[in-house]
């Protein structure tokens, strides 16, 4: 018999490929929050807590450059101190919400079951975003 390796992958590679793949994962997401913080209906800030969740993973130096970013940071901050959301991020959210079910109603005119449909999903979001904590800090209240 015969001595075969156990495995042919080294638990060290697997370990920085799982590590870098964290790393460009969160670089995914900070482009995704970049744009979403140039376009209008697109969101920022569930992309950053994604990019930040996935830097912890794989760099804490870019984590804690998201941490303290200026302007991210305060939000980013107080979700995940308090899984709180800051009342102008809620009523951004919210309109956005809206204002995008109102596209989708006038341009694609789905049927009432796929209205509803979306409605309840979209309703749902909102009733979680509006249904998290409210943050005390927000840098431009």
């Amino acid at each position: 018999m015969t001595d075969l390796p156990a495995d042919p992958i080294k638990p060290g590679r697997l370990h920085a490929a799982a590590r870098y793949g964290w790393l460009a994962l969160g670089f995914v997401f900070v482009a995704l929050g970049v744009i979403g913080a140039l376009l209008p209906l697109m969101p920022t800030t569930i992309f950053l807590i994604l990019a930040a969740g996935c830097f912890a993973r794989s760099s804490p130096r870019l984590e804690a450059w998201l941490l303290d970013h200026p302007r991210f940071g305060p939000t980013l901050r107080a979700w995940r101190r308090d899984r709180a959301i800051p009342r102008r991020a809620k009523l951004m959210a919210c309109t956005g919400i809206t204002i995008g079910y109102v596209i989708f109603l006038a341009t694609a005119r789905p049927h009432l079951p796929l209205a509803l449909l979306v409605a309840a999903a979209m309703g749902g979001c909102a009733l979680f975003i509006l249904s998290r904590p409210t943050a005390t800090a927000w840098p431009d209240a």
